[in-house]
């Protein structure tokens, strides 16, 4: 039991006058005899003492899951490592789930040991899902006192990241020594968000983001002449939004030939769109491409939906995201299966256990996931990088995207307690994608690339001048950029070696070190809203009353992982191609940094015309872009800033934590061409 429970009970029992020295000596022994262990991240960042609102919380019932290791943790590692890595005996010598669940599912005699723990407590089992390693669970509940007895812990009320009273363990919790090894992750002790009910129906969607004029197909079509010169020139108008058929020209689909034909793309989301799949199939006609054919996209969902409220997961502002997540995959590798895997919520159980059922059903070889959170707020890190270790043992490669607020920093994130990386991008068993600004000309050529990182200057009262000196003014005009930096969690990664240099790898946000680090991202594509995606999806109208599909232009690296996934899907097709047999890449950061320093990728840079000042466009929006009403607002958009200071990452020649080895160039020819 933590120290800090024990002194607690020792302290109220002596005031009380009720502690004799041998209940002491008793008490005492009795710890001796059964120790405990503490389960990693079951202590939120932000149940502390000065968010505290009243130290007991003594009253109601806990819901909790607790995570379950697998069999030879140890040797789960080491098979992930050796089938992923080329050259190795194993190399993409996969097993199946039921393969998988026979060597590595946690052992009958753990799941009874851990049962029987959390019973003796008081707590009652609901439910048992231990016939699948990834993402294995006990589930449980019973009284704040049944928990507490159970997990070592006293609750306290606090002042939760969603400004509501949240309960939380005030300490770590625990489990007896003997059967703590079992335990990888416990989630469910805090409240964090308020209890809904299940909502069968999903809410409708919201309102359009309307592109205001005027804008770009291409870039450089429109150049702002009317508007103020910045950097001695007149800067060009924002694109309206690059279609597929763009994007696929500039990173190198189209000379590939690859349509991803015979592979699958999984994606995962909390909800799901009641419009999906008629959006999308819209939006290809619109753009001149081809919808799905009758089978190729799949939708896979839970029983029921909670937390769907606005205050809590705001379900219609998921719709947007994956309905971008749909489009580029299928923009991408128009080939390709899509399978949709919808989180019953936004919570970090639920959206695990749509990862953990593509694994545990082999839904598909490639996955895009677009969420994160920074590290500071993550709890069930080993439980996931299980999930991706186990997925790499099957053949199945996970994409996450970088972050969109740069290094997290306070420049960034108000409610940042430092520098720090996102999670899960930053598992060393994840591709994590970063963010860039691509420019596409007008025979959808590759023109130039920086880093992602937004500046706004707004148009001064006169309209004769930027308010401020470009770029403007850090951090009071930062609007976005891509996520990147060091992990102070997991140490360097096999395949980052050689290829990361010792200035990132060793310096993290905690001080220089001696021990190497994960650095992200390890890709990049297209994020920059202002050299963004055309989207197209059903929503409310100005009118406030009625529904229709709409176009608007969107971004952030929530565009770049499933930009990437879709070109993955394309390169593991030539793949297979070459190698005459389904020869799936599976976890693929061994092969892209193998592919580091060749044609395969745009080595992306803060200036990559060579010029001294920063690139820059030029962009309106209407004061209401939901409703395209009031007078337009004109900002200079400076390119290619992420982050100042402590919290900036510059995009430089070689690998840089804010581009990671590149974005695609010739990387499908390049993986068609491996052996």
């Amino acid at each position: 039991m933590p120290q800090v429970t024990r002194l607690r009970v020792v302290c109220a029992a002596v005031a009380a006058g009720a502690l004799t020295l041998g209940t002491l000596a008793s008490a005492t022994a009795a710890q001796a005899a059964n120790p405990r262990s503490a389960i990693a991240d079951t202590h939120p960042s932000w149940a502390v003492a000065a968010h505290r609102v009243s130290s007991e919380a003594t009253t109601g019932t806990v819901s909790a899951h607790v995570y379950l290791a697998p069999q030879d943790q140890a040797g789960l590692a080491a098979y992930a490592t050796a089938v992923s890595t080329p050259g190795s005996a194993l190399y993409r010598q996969y097993l199946t789930p039921a393969q998988v669940a026979a060597r590595f599912a946690p052992a009958a005699a753990e799941v009874a040991a851990v049962q029987s723990w959390l019973t003796s407590a008081g707590l009652t089992v609901t439910t048992v899902n231990d016939k699948n390693p990834a993402g294995a669970f006990i589930g449980v509940s019973g009284s704040v006192a049944a928990a507490s007895k159970a997990f070592g812990v006293t609750f306290g009320l606090y002042n939760g990241p969603g400004g509501q009273t949240d309960r939380a363990p005030a300490e770590a919790a625990s489990a007896p020594a003997a059967i703590a090894s079992s335990v990888l992750a416990i989630s469910g002790l805090d409240t964090g968000k308020s209890m809904t009910k299940p909502a069968d129906v999903l809410p409708p969607p919201g309102p359009n983001y309307w592109v205001a004029p005027p804008c770009s197909t291409y870039y450089g079509q429109k150049v702002a002449t009317t508007e103020p010169t910045a950097y001695g020139t007149h800067q060009p108008w924002t694109n309206c939004g690059y279609t597929p058929s763009q994007i696929r020209g500039a990173y190198g689909v189209s000379a590939s030939g690859a349509t991803g034909k015979g592979q699958a793309v999984a994606i995962v989301d909390a909800y799901a769109s009641p419009t999906m799949l008629s959006d999308a199939n819209t939006y290809a006609k619109v753009t001149g491409d081809k919808s799905f054919t009758p089978g190729q996209y799949r939708q896979y969902l839970p029983a029921t939906f909670t937390e769907t409220a606005a205050n809590l997961c705001d379900a219609p502002g998921w719709y947007g995201e994956e309905t971008l997540d749909v489009e580029s995959v299928h923009g991408q590798a128009p080939g390709a299966n899509v399978r949709f895997v919808a989180a019953a919520s936004c919570e970090d159980s639920d959206l695990l256990a749509a990862d953990a059922q593509i694994v545990n059903q082999h839904l598909a070889s490639i996955v895009s996931d677009s969420f994160g959170e920074p590290q500071q707020y993550s709890t069930l890190n080993s439980t996931w990088d299980q999930v991706f270790e186990i997925g790499a043992v099957e053949g199945i490669g996970f994409f996450f995207s970088s972050g969109d607020s740069g290094y997290e920093g306070t420049g960034e994130d108000p409610a940042s307690s430092g520098d720090q990386v996102d999670y899960p991008t930053s598992s060393p068993w994840v591709t994590s994608v970063g963010g860039t600004s691509l420019a596409i000309g007008k025979t959808s050529n590759y023109q130039w690339e920086t880093s992602w990182g937004t500046l706004l200057d707004p148009l001064s009262a006169t309209g004769t001048s930027w308010q401020y000196p470009p770029p403007g003014q850090y951090p009071a005009y930062y609007d976005g950029s891509g996520g990147g930096g060091v992990s102070t969690q997991y140490p360097q990664p096999f395949y980052q070696r050689g290829v990361v240099p010792k200035s990132l790898s060793e310096n993290p946000p905690t001080g220089p070190s001696t021990t190497k680090y994960r650095v992200i991202p390890d890709v990049s594509a297209l994020a920059d809203p202002s050299t963004g995606f055309l989207v197209g999806q059903t929503t409310l109208q100005p009118n406030g009353t009625t529904y229709a599909f709409s176009l608007s232009r969107i971004g952030g690296t929530s565009l770049a992982s499933p930009t990437f996934a879709g070109i993955e899907a394309d390169a593991q097709q030539a793949f297979d191609s070459a190698h005459h047999a389904a020869a799936v890449i599976g976890f693929a950061n061994p092969l892209i940094y193998s592919l580091y320093g060749t044609r395969a990728y745009h080595d992306v840079t803060d200036h990559p015309a060579g010029q001294p000042f920063n690139l820059a466009e030029v962009r309106n929006n209407y004061t209401n872009p939901y409703t395209k009403t009031g007078p337009l607002v004109t900002w200079l958009r400076a390119l290619g800033i992420n982050g100042e200071g402590a919290d900036a990452l510059p995009a430089t020649r070689g690998y840089d934590d804010s581009t990671g080895v590149g974005s695609p160039n010739q990387y499908i020819q390049s993986i068609a061409a491996l052996r």
